[in-house]
C-alpha cells in the first residue's frame, strides 16, 4: 500500500498570509489537527498544527534566535518587541507554520511514510503530485490501514 490508498482527500489547506484566528476556526469546523500552508500554486510550504497555534512563542523565539533559557541564563531582559508579538493577536501562518514542509509524494509506501513520521517528529505528512499538496496521510490513516490488512489475514 502507498500514499495514495490511505491519503485523506480533498485536503483542507491554507495560505501564508492566513490569519490565525481563521486557522483555528477552520481547525474546529473541520474536526481536523492541522492544515498544510501552500503558496499561490498549490505547493507545501509548512504546515499549521493546533500545536503551532497554542504555542507562538516559538516562532518569537525563532525570530529573535534566543530561547527562553538563554535570555534568562544571560540574565537579559525580556525584549519589549517579543513580549508584544506574544500578546499580539494579529498572527498569520507564516508566523507560526512549521517550516519547511516535510512531504511524500502519492507513490511512496506506508513502511517509509511511518519512518518519516517518526524520523522528523511529526504526526502528519502533505502529499504532493507535480509540486502541489493533494491530500495528507497521519498517523491514524497509517493505524486504519493497519488493523484493515490484519483483518483480512
Amino acid at each position: 500500500m502507498n500514499a495514495r490508498d490511505v491519503m485523506s482527500k480533498p485536503v483542507v489547506t491554507v495560505h501564508p498570509d492566513t490569519p490565525t484566528r481563521d486557522i483555528a476556526r477552520l481547525l474546529l469546523d473541520k474536526h481536523i489537527s492541522a492544515v498544510p500552508v501552500v503558496d499561490n500554486d498549490g505547493a507545501a510550504v509548512g504546515i499549521v498544527s493546533e500545536g503551532d497555534l497554542i504555542r507562538p512563542e516559538r516562532a518569537a523565539r525563532a525570530a529573535r534566535g534566543q530561547s527562553w533559557l538563554e535570555i534568562l541564563a544571560e540574565g537579559e531582559p525580556i525584549a519589549p518587541e517579543l513580549v508584544a508579538w506574544l500578546h499580539s493577536q494579529h498572527h498569520t501562518a507564516r508566523a507560526v507554520m512549521s517550516a519547511p514542509a516535510i512531504t511524500v509524494g502519492e507513490d511512496t509506501e506506508l513502511g517509509e511514510i511511518a519512518r518519516v513520521l517518526v524520523t522528523h517528529r511529526i504526526k502528519r505528512v502533505p502529499v504532493v503530485r507535480d509540486g502541489r499538496v493533494i491530500g495528507i496521510v497521519a498517523r491514524d490513516d497509517l493505524l486504519r490501514a493497519l488493523a484493515a490488512s490484519k483483518a483480512d489475514l
